[in-house]
């Protein structure tokens, strides 16, 4: 089983929304029937995201979401998804015997973003900021 949930995230929330929607797999990931999840954002418009996770079937999944642990950091997300069907049966499938294709600096990169040997992107701001905010509240300059 294949659950597939979009998201219209601000600009100013992705680095949140980034670490809770991660950790909201996190969560599932621990559960019996648990195959493998994603978090992603559009290439083409940077406010649209995707959390997938695949399954074994649609009880475990739904076991899943029943855990206490879900409830605290899967289930509140999951409610912010754009209001669409998200469960579907998986009728076929192609694997790849290529490794990912994904660059290895893709967390550190945003999409387009990739012209100069060290380019910060929407997350490193954000992360800047909390950082410096932080050191505010305890007194630091």
């Amino acid at each position: 089983m294949l659950v597939v949930t979009r998201y219209r995230v601000p600009p100013a929330d992705a680095v949140s929304f980034r670490d809770r929607a991660r950790r909201a797999l996190e969560v599932l990931a621990a559960k019996p029937g648990w195959r493998g999840g994603h978090v992603g954002r559009a290439a083409d418009d940077p406010e649209l995201w995707v959390v997938s996770s695949e399954w074994e079937n649609v009880g475990s999944y739904r076991r899943a979401l029943s855990s206490y642990e879900a409830k605290l950091e899967a289930v509140p997300l999951l409610s912010l998804a754009v209001d669409e069907p998200t469960a579907f049966e998986i009728v076929a499938t192609v694997e790849s015997a290529a490794p990912s294709a994904r660059a290895s600096d893709a967390d550190e990169v945003g999409l387009g973003h990739a012209a100069a040997p060290v380019v910060p992107t929407d997350f490193d701001a954000a992360s800047a900021e909390k950082r410096t905010s932080a050191g505010s509240d305890r007194g630091e300059p």
